[in-house]
């Protein structure tokens, strides 16, 4: 895990949260995987301010592993960036950079081959800006790994009933889960965040992550930036990753809520036109009252309120 920077193919980039019940058998998949790829490449760890034993864990098992450690939590987006600005992506003008930059999540576990199946599909066609691998839960069931960018029927999915077959299909922005089961990649809008290698010109057009979304979305937002360059975004379902998920976002659950959905506000505020915008600030505010008259917890039903207020703002 050395080289420098110019020199380097891929650069990981891991950010942490109070996450040592999983980043040592992340970094260990990690490693084993690398260790039988070809490529020349470091790996980084940012931690946000955990108050467990993250940090300690990592200096310990991994000091290979370059570790930047924030006093605060600087939120998904700026500690990539933290470390993106680190190997020289800063200023959008530098070629003395990685080929390509992993984002990849502690509560992972690379399989066998996918990081080199990731690397070579992104750096086997001049198009192609990002990839993403194919996920599954631990238990080997499937997670959608791949989604088309959100607009007003996602939003209704998330506040309204509706049938289950929409719910996973074309209608909620899934795709088809037999493009999962091919040995091709396919074109999509984004992929989840957990697994996301993106190419060093893609990196340096686009500018890095939106520090205005704290968690969550700020992947769909690079993606969109990314494709509105011109750029295609693929899944490659021969690349497998077990993603654990929630292991950061589930520890505090009426303030993620929150952050979610305005997270979701600045992304249609950012990218959709003003009819729809208003259309999906409506079906917000519609949406969260419906949810308050079945709610008994006042933590989220103040988390509810909230946002509503910052629909109607």
């Amino acid at each position: 895990m050395s080289g420098a920077n110019a020199s380097l193919d891929l650069a990981v980039i891991i950010v942490s949260w109070n996450n040592a019940a999983v980043i040592l058998p992340a970094l260990q998949s990690l490693r084993a995987d690398l260790d039988n790829t070809s490529l020349r490449h470091e790996v980084w760890l940012v931690d946000s301010a955990s108050n467990d034993a993250t940090v300690e864990l990592v200096r310990e098992h991994f000091p290979q592993v370059k570790l930047l450690v924030c006093e605060r939590n600087l939120g998904f987006g700026a500690a990539n960036n933290l470390a993106l600005n680190s190997l020289g992506f800063a200023g959008g003008s530098s070629s003395d950079t990685p080929a390509a930059v992993y984002l990849l999540n502690p509560d992972t576990l690379a399989q066998p081959g996918s990081t080199q199946t990731l690397y070579d599909t992104l750096m086997g066609s001049p198009q192609l800006g990002v990839v993403g691998a194919r996920l599954s839960y631990a238990d080997g069931s499937f997670q959608h790994s791949a989604f088309r960018f959100p607009g007003l029927r996602q939003v209704y999915c998330e506040l309204f009933p509706v049938p289950g077959r929409l719910l996973d299909g074309r209608f909620n922005g899934r795709y088809p889960r037999s493009l999962y089961e091919s040995a091709a990649a396919f074109f999509i809008d984004f992929p989840l965040g957990a697994t996301m290698m993106l190419k060093r010109a893609a990196i340096l057009q686009s500018g890095g992550f939106d520090e205005d979304f704290f968690i969550y979305c700020e992947e769909v937002d690079w993606a969109w930036r990314i494709r509105k360059l011109g750029w295609h975004i693929a899944c490659e379902p021969r690349a497998h990753v077990i993603h654990l998920g929630g292991q950061s976002t589930g520890q505090a659950n009426p303030s993620s809520f929150v952050h979610l959905w305005r997270s979701r506000l600045i992304l249609m505020d950012k990218h959709l036109p003003g009819w729809k915008r208003r259309l999906a600030r409506w079906l917000i505010v519609r949406g969260m009252r419906r949810k308050l008259r079945g709610l008994d917890a006042a933590e989220l039903a103040d988390a509810c309120r909230e946002i509503i207020e910052m629909a109607q703002r």
